[in-house]
C-alpha cells in the first residue's frame, strides 16, 4: 500500500500558471524528440547556442597526422576546453577517458586512404557501435558533384534514418574535391541539400562573399571547418566572421594542435565563439597565454 501523504503543508498546484513549452535553442530542431535535443544540447552550449568542436578524425584516412601521432600525449590534456570531440571509434576507445562528459561526434563514414579516390566512401560504423559509444552524432562525408555524389548522399540518409530511430544525431560534412571550386552557391547548394535530405546539423567550409547567404538558407545549424593549418590570426578571423554571419560554431583540428600552444589557441577560439571577442583581442589573448603571462 502506498504511503499517507500526511504533510500538514497545504498543496499548490499553480493553477494559475500557464506551463511553459519553450523552444529548444537550435534552430530547425525543435521538432525533434528529446532524445535528440539532449544529446545536442551536449554538442552546442545551451548558454550561447554555439560550439567549439575539436576535429582529430583525420587518421581515418590519412594515418597519423602532424599533431595526432600520439593523441594520448596532445590532445587528451585539450579536452577541459572543448564543447565537443570528432573522431573514430578506435581513438575513442583506446585513448580518451571515459569520464568525459561532453557530446561526442563519431566518424560513421570511411573506406580509402589519401592513395585513393577519397569521395568513394561507404558508412563505417554500425548503429549499435555508436549507441554502444554513446555518441551524440554520426559524422559522414557527402560529395556534393563528385564522382560518387550519389553514394555519399544516400550514406547520409542511411544515416539519418538509424539515427533517428535512436535519437543520434547526424552530421553532415560537405567535401569538396578538387575539381570543384569553393565557392557561395557550391556551399550553399551543397547545405540546403544536406538539410533538405534530413541533417540535424552541417558542417562546411568559410568563404568570405555572403557567408550569411548560406548560413540563413540552411534550417538547421552550421559550423565552419577549419581546413589547413593558416597562421593563427587569420584562424582566429575565420571564426570570427563565419560566427557574425550566422554559423553556429566552429569545427577545427589542424588550427588547434598544429598551433604553437594548442591551449592558448584552444581558449582563444572559445573566446571568439562564446563571447564574440575580435579576432585582433583574441590574438592578443593567444599571444599573452602562450607566453605564459595568462
Amino acid at each position: 500500500m502506498p504511503e499517507k501523504d500526511d504533510t500538514k503543508k497545504e498543496k499548490n498546484f499553480y493553477v494559475n500558471v500557464q506551463q511553459k513549452n519553450e523552444a529548444f535553442f537550435l534552430k530547425g530542431l525543435n521538432s525533434m524528440d528529446w532524445g535528440m535535443k539532449n544529446r545536442m544540447s551536449g554538442i552546442f552550449n545551451p548558454e550561447t547556442g554555439k560550439t567549439v568542436m575539436l576535429a582529430i578524425d583525420h587518421g581515418y584516412f590519412q594515418g597519423p597526422t602532424t599533431g595526432l601521432e600520439r593523441v594520448d600525449v596532445t590532445i587528451v590534456p585539450l579536452l577541459q576546453w572543448t564543447d565537443t570531440l570528432m573522431l573514430t571509434r578506435g581513438i575513442l576507445r583506446s585513448v580518451i577517458p571515459a569520464d568525459y562528459g561532453k557530446g561526442i561526434v563519431l566518424r560513421a563514414s570511411g573506406g580509402p586512404s589519401i592513395l585513393k579516390e577519397l569521395s568513394n566512401e561507404n558508412i563505417a560504423v554500425d548503429i549499435e557501435d555508436a549507441i554502444r559509444l554513446n555518441a551524440a552524432a554520426m559524422a559522414v562525408q557527402v560529395f556534393i558533384g563528385g564522382e560518387f555524389e550519389t553514394q555519399s548522399v544516400h550514406n547520409m540518409t542511411r544515416l539519418v534514418d538509424m539515427g533517428n530511430r535512436y535519437g543520434i544525431a547526424t552530421l553532415a560534412v560537405t567535401a569538396v574535391g578538387k575539381q570543384i571550386e569553393r565557392d557561395v552557391r557550391y556551399i550553399r547548394l551543397a547545405c540546403r541539400i544536406c538539410a533538405e535530405l534530413g541533417a540535424t546539423y552541417v558542417k562546411t567550409y568559410y568563404v568570405p562573399e555572403d557567408f550569411d547567404t548560406v548560413t540563413s538558407s540552411c534550417p538547421v545549424p552550421i559550423v565552419i571547418a577549419g581546413g589547413k593549418k593558416i597562421p593563427e590570426l587569420d584562424a582566429l578571423k575565420l571564426a570570427y566572421n563565419a560566427i557574425q554571419q550566422g554559423a553556429a560554431g566552429v569545427d577545427m583540428g589542424r588550427n588547434i594542435f598544429q598551433a604553437e600552444s594548442p591551449v592558448a589557441m584552444l581558449q582563444a577560439i572559445r573566446k571568439v565563439v562564446h563571447e564574440g571577442l575580435e579576432p585582433e583581442k583574441a590574438y592578443d589573448f593567444y599571444m599573452t597565454s602562450k607566453n605564459g603571462n595568462r
